[in-house]
């Protein structure tokens, strides 16, 4: 498969139809993202947004977070998706492989990320690409609106 991974700078409606297609493959939950709300996640500085890309359409996608904190720079890997037809061919390694090459230039000092007990085959990816389950309790709260 001819695959190749990139940052995305910019909303274009490739974008906006590869997440509305991608976004509910993650999460039954998220809302659909629109032109704005892309535009905010691509454009921000804290975010690396990559994408998977063979010649006829994104396949994937993951969201590369630095964050400089007082304990040095950390960085976090958020909602790491592909599509289902493409799963199984190493696009998940591809994304994830790069988000860490990006974080290492930029100086983090670790790069975290979570994923759910029940997502067998990309918690042993993530193990085989190094990370290691880390002792630590994760408290959420939401906010409503």
């Amino acid at each position: 498969m001819d695959v190749r991974v990139e940052i995305i700078r910019e909303a274009r409606e490739e974008l906006v139809e590869a997440f509305s297609r991608l976004l509910p493959q993650l999460s039954s939950t998220a809302k659909p993202l629109d032109s704005d709300a892309i535009s905010l996640m691509v454009t921000c500085d804290a975010n690396r947004v990559l994408v998977a890309r063979t010649p006829d359409a994104i396949i994937g996608s993951l969201t590369l977070v630095l964050l400089p904190v007082p304990s040095g720079l950390r960085a976090r890997i958020e909602d790491v998706v592909v599509d289902v037809g493409a799963r199984g061919k190493g696009v998940a390694s591809l994304l994830t492989e790069e988000a860490l090459c990006i974080a290492r230039q930029a100086g983090a000092r670790t790069v975290d990320l979570t994923s759910r007990p029940d997502r067998a085959a990309a918690n042993r990816l993530y193990e085989r690409l190094g990370f290691a389950v880390r002792e630590s309790t994760v408290y959420r709260v939401p906010i409503d609106k």
